[in-house]
């Protein structure tokens, strides 16, 4: 039988609950990384919405303190995590890097390490269109960068919002190195949908 909607948040709270008791946000690196050991052998996976609560209390706090670049104990967990639970990693850690204002320059290299090596094309393309929903900025451009070293192929609609995006703002970066290489990046990868 399906659970009753009034049960979901009671059980969100009791799992942001058992992650504050057991104070995983602060945890030592090498442990989080046998935890997220743990949490791949689980039978059966984790829903989606409690893989997004742990993504949150495991990664969130800890990867927008980063001033320099992460551990490999961190990484290691980052990775091992996104593994198996990528679209609840991305909708909830990915999209408050993205959103987090200022240049956050630690935050922008991880998530393009990420996308580069870990993520899924599904996840690649959903963190593109994370991008393309927020107004285009220097600290956003390698990671529109990362996705297109990926040369995943992009639903139409995403590439359309895409080149759109790039024409639109293209005043705004007018002096930018960076924007430049993404605009020959696009016309070199995808020139067979360029017109």
């Amino acid at each position: 039988a399906a659970v009753p909607n009034v049960l979901v948040p009671s059980a969100i709270l009791q799992l942001e609950g058992l992650c504050s008791f057991l104070q995983l946000s602060t945890c030592p690196e090498h442990l989080l990384v046998r935890f997220c050991g743990w949490l791949l052998a689980l039978s059966p996976d984790l829903s989606y919405t409690s893989a997004a609560v742990l993504a949150e209390q495991l990664f969130l706090r800890r990867v927008l303190s980063l001033t320099q670049p992460p551990s490999r104990h961190l990484m290691a967990a980052l990775a091992s995590f996104c593994s198996k639970y990528s679209q609840p990693f991305c909708r909830v850690l990915v999209a408050a890097v993205l959103r987090e204002p200022g240049e956050g320059a630690e935050q922008t290299k991880l998530v393009c390490e990420l996308v580069e090596e870990c993520l899924e094309p599904d996840c690649v393309r959903l963190v593109l269109s994370q991008v393309l929903e927020l107004p285009l900025s220097e600290k956003l451009l390698p990671v529109v960068q990362a996705v297109l070293g990926r040369q995943e192929m992009l639903p139409p609609e995403l590439f359309d919002l895409l080149v759109r995006t790039l024409c639109h703002q293209a005043p705004a970066f007018a002096a930018s190195l960076n924007y430049a290489k993404l605009v020959t990046a696009t016309l070199t990868t995808y020139q067979s949908q360029v017109s």
